[in-house]
Parts: C-alpha cells; structure tokens; sequence
C-alpha cells in the first residue's frame, strides 16, 4: 500500500522556503518513491521484511552550486537524511515500535532541534 499522492515536504530558509509537491513516480514491491517535477527532492518509502523488517523513510536533497574547483562550472550536489525502524518479525507490535519512535522524536525536537544540531555538527 502506498502514501497518498502527491507527497509534501515544506522548507524553510536557508533552502529555498516553502512547500514542494511530490508526485509519485514509481511503485514496487514494498517500495515507492515520489519526486519533485525538477527532480531535485525525492521521498521514499520502502520496506524489507525478514527476520527483522526494517522500514525506511528518506528524503533526498539536491542543488546546483560552483564546483569548488572549476567555479565556473555548476554541478548537482546531494544530501539525504532518513529514518529507519528496524524490529524483529514478531515480538514488537506497532503500537510499541511506533512509541520507541516517539521517544527519539522527542530526544531529537526539544530544544528546537538542538541534538539534531549537534549531531550534523560532529557531536556525539
């Protein structure tokens, strides 16, 4: 089953500030990915069930910028930031994994986003 389509992810400065449409562009088997019509945003959602099922959330950021060492060249550069939940086949039940993941969300948004901050900053 998939997400609603389209997907929307919404930025703030120092990205270009506002909301973006995700399309859907493809879905597979336990998979689908949606994309922005300049194909610079991507979100994906997909999932692998075994003896552990692992879901993944991940959203793709690229831009064009000046290669650092040719600047008059432009290049796409990329960054990507994603989730997984990651549990064994049976003993969890969503209810349980979904409020481990509560947990972390909140570890990670108090003090306006302040782990995550550190975090990107090199801080563990």
């Amino acid at each position: 089953m998939s997400f609603s389509d389209p997907q929307s992810v919404t930025f703030a400065a120092p990205l270009p500030v506002g909301a973006i449409s995700l399309p859907r562009i493809s879905v597979g088997t336990n998979a689908s990915t949606y994309k922005s019509a300049d194909g610079l945003v991507q979100l994906t959602a997909s999932s692998q069930y075994g003896k552990r099922n692992r879901r993944l959330l991940r959203l793709d950021y690229s831009k064009i910028s000046a290669d650092v060492f040719q600047p008059d060249i432009n290049v796409q550069k990329s960054s990507s930031v994603y989730l997984v939940v990651d549990g064994p086949a049976v003993g969890f039940t969503n209810a349980e994994l979904l409020e481990v993941y509560r947990g972390l969300k909140g570890a990670m948004t108090a003090s306006t986003d302040l782990l995550i901050s550190k975090l990107i900053g090199g801080e563990s």
